[in-house]
């Protein structure tokens, strides 16, 4: 008689484990990969061309003579790397040294006069409530939305009234009274250095021109540095409003100088090339020594 199988007799079953299956997908994950670091280099590249080629050409051509311009192409190599006929006839020619001197002057006193009233200017708006305030800060943003061009004409009958007109100090006192972007720099920074400081000061019986020359001012060196760098620049290569305020030769800044300096020699490229090197080197030594200065004053204003 046979027994019916119980639980303890149950036959054993050999389970054979599956074995894991992985997706193979790391083909597809490489390729969005790939492809999306060939287009990041594919645009740095192009982006990279746009703005050196010019410089290249600029450079090669400054460097050639009137022959060599006439026969080759804008990439080809000059004969001779060590011509610098075209840079002495740009220099000497092109009033170049006067014109040096002129911007020189113009960005020494445009620069300090910027420093100097974007700081008070800031340090006013933010330590100190009066009546209208929020309607002064609203104003200045307003100002930096209105293109200068549709103002210009009020502008010239006042620097006019002033007899500033044809003078050294018609572009200084604009480009002093006009710089919005150094107030907002500057205010950033100031709101970021504690209200302990002035408290404390006052205390000690410190007015608000102390406070503000011995405290504050000195702990606005990134924001100076940023706004010298920035207002120095752009100082350096404008035009339009030295062209129009500073008709005479001998007030003639570079970005001036370089422009009549095409008249007398507007079929010669190669001294026209070398006068355009002759403006560009300082901007780019100074941005290459200084750029770390202006990177991190807008990072850090930004985040204050």
């Amino acid at each position: 008689m046979t027994r019916p199988p119980g639980p303890d007799s149950a036959p054993a079953t050999a389970t054979v484990p599956a074995t894991a299956t992985v997706p193979a997908t790391a083909p597809a994950v490489r390729r969005p990969r790939l492809l999306g670091a060939t287009l990041t280099y594919a645009s740095l590249v192009i982006a990279s061309s746009v703005v050196l080629v010019p410089l290249v050409v600029v450079l090669l051509t400054s460097l050639k003579t009137s022959r060599e311009l006439s026969d080759g192409g804008a990439l080809s190599l000059p004969h001779d790397w060590l011509n610098f006929a075209n840079y002495v006839t740009a220099f000497n020619d092109g009033r170049m040294l006067t014109a040096f001197g002129n911007t020189a002057f113009i960005l020494l006193f445009s620069i300090s006069g910027t420093v100097v009233i974007g700081s008070m200017t800031a340090y006013a708006i933010d330590r100190f409530d009066f009546r209208l305030k929020k309607l002064v800060v609203a104003l200045f943003l307003i100002a930096t939305l209105v293109p200068g061009v549709t103002t210009q004409v009020a502008t010239f009958q006042v620097v006019n009234s002033f007899n500033l007109f044809d003078t050294r100090w018609a572009p200084i006192l604009l480009y002093m009274g006009t710089d919005i972007v150094s107030v907002y720099i500057f205010l950033q920074f100031i709101r970021s250095i504690p209200n302990s400081l002035d408290e404390a000061a006052r205390l000690d019986g410190a007015n608000a021109f102390t406070i503000y020359r011995k405290i504050i001012f000195p702990l606005l060196k990134p924001a100076v540095a940023t706004v010298v760098i920035i207002k120095g620049i752009t100082v350096y290569n404008d035009f339009y409003i030295p062209f129009l305020y500073m008709p005479s030769e001998d007030l003639g800044v570079i970005s001036t100088a370089l422009f009549r300096f095409k008249g007398p020699f507007g079929a010669h490229w190669e001294n026209i090339s070398a006068g355009a090197i002759l403006v560009i080197v300082p901007t780019l030594v100074v941005f290459l020594f200084l750029q770390r200065f202006i990177y991190n004053g807008f990072a850090r204003g930004a985040t204050k």
